[in-house]
């Protein structure tokens, strides 16, 4: 099934065409956030065995689902999810001090 990967690299190449073309600092922090989901939908599409199962130890099964990307999964969201709130109190601070957020006024204020 090659219909999720193709969803993958669409959703990253819009989160990353976001980052790069947007000059609003709020547009930038949402083409992040979008980079992230597509990396870990990509680390579930890794996970995923159809007709799988957990890895309990007491029972056999043929086929299992690895479980380390849906622990790199859930700690990717965590982690991406307190980054995004760092990046909006960061942009929050940047708009009360300067009064703008976009970028190419802020770099006419460097001096």
């Amino acid at each position: 099934m090659v219909i999720p990967y193709v969803v993958v690299i669409i959703l990253f190449s819009l989160g990353i065409y976001t980052v790069i073309s947007k000059k609003n600092l709020i547009k930038m922090v949402i083409g992040f956030t979008i980079v992230e989901s597509s990396l870990i939908l990509l680390l579930i599409l890794i996970g995923y065995k159809p007709s799988g199962t957990a890895p309990i130890l007491d029972r056999q099964y043929e086929i299992v689902v690895d479980p380390i990307p849906q622990a790199l999964a859930l700690t990717t969201i965590i982690i991406g999810g307190s980054v995004t709130a760092v990046m909006l109190a960061l942009v929050i601070k940047i708009y009360k001090r300067y009064g703008t957020l976009n970028v190419d006024e802020l770099r006419k204020l460097r001096g």
